[in-house]
């Protein structure tokens, strides 16, 4: 990829101001394209980019900052839809409101995302939707009953949008992480009894032995949005050290 291959696009990333979404946002002005954050708040702006403050769980919020962004650029040539909550629990854990909650941001946080982008998006010439999934859709963990349905729900939803969408040039793939080093993580690190075992649990349930970077996953974004990947539709592109693959047996 060359350093301006996304210099005249226009692109919203949603959870964009930390995590993963603020490595793809960077990814992005990295390489010339004009970006805006959708986020609740944002601690550390991110340089180069527009914050459009909406909670995804308002329809009229994320619609307003979406058409505000789009009205001032003409378009919305690439969403990536990646805002979403973990919520470690059993199926037996937690009131049902609060799996309501997780369910409203992780899943329909991205249907409104999606829906107030497509008509900015109909006026790309090189239309892109990349949504975040995860590899607890594909891989059986402990204690992710709920944070694991949402995640597999995206994925079914984003063959059922290529579907409907790939006739009007709308390409719709998604990126299924393993474990990333975050904030996140290193915060449910340091707030374990013991941080040092904790962080070797996450590195030692990906094959390779260590945790996925967020620039990892950026750059998988990016491969997905690029115009020349125009055969990758309704895709899951999977960047988890291979979790969901491998299993290092003894032969």
């Amino acid at each position: 990829m060359a350093n301006n291959d996304f210099q005249q696009s226009v692109v919203v990333v949603t959870g964009g101001a930390a995590g993963i979404g603020r490595a793809v946002a960077e990814a992005f002005v990295a390489q010339g394209a004009t970006v805006g954050v959708i986020d609740r708040d944002a601690a550390t702006p991110l340089a180069g980019t527009s914050l459009l403050t909406a909670d995804v769980r308002d329809d009229a919020e994320v619609a307003a900052c979406i058409d505000r962004f789009a009205a001032l650029h003409g378009r919305v040539d690439i969403l990536v839809a990646n805002a979403g909550v973990s919520y470690p629990a059993t199926v037996e854990d937690g009131p049902l409101e609060d799996w309501k909650n997780i369910l409203d941001i992780n899943v329909l946080g991205y249907v409104r995302a999606i829906r107030a982008a497509l008509p900015h998006l109909r006026r790309s010439s090189h239309a892109a939707i990349v949504n975040m999934s995860s590899c607890t859709a594909g891989t059986g963990l402990r204690r992710r009953v709920l944070y694991s349905a949402t995640k597999g729900a995206i994925e079914a939803m984003t063959r059922a949008l290529a579907a409907d969408l790939v006739h009007e040039g709308i390409r719709v793939n998604c990126v299924s992480p393993g474990t990333v080093d975050t904030p996140l993580i290193a915060k449910l690190v340091a707030q374990a009894p013991d941080p040092d075992h904790q962080r070797k649990v996450y590195m030692d349930r990906q094959p390779t032995g260590f945790m996925v970077e967020p620039e990892e996953v950026a750059r998988a974004v990016l491969y997905l949005a690029h115009p020349l990947a125009r055969s990758t539709v309704g895709s899951v592109l999977t960047v988890d050290g291979g979790m969901a693959s491998l299993r290092l047996f003894n032969s």
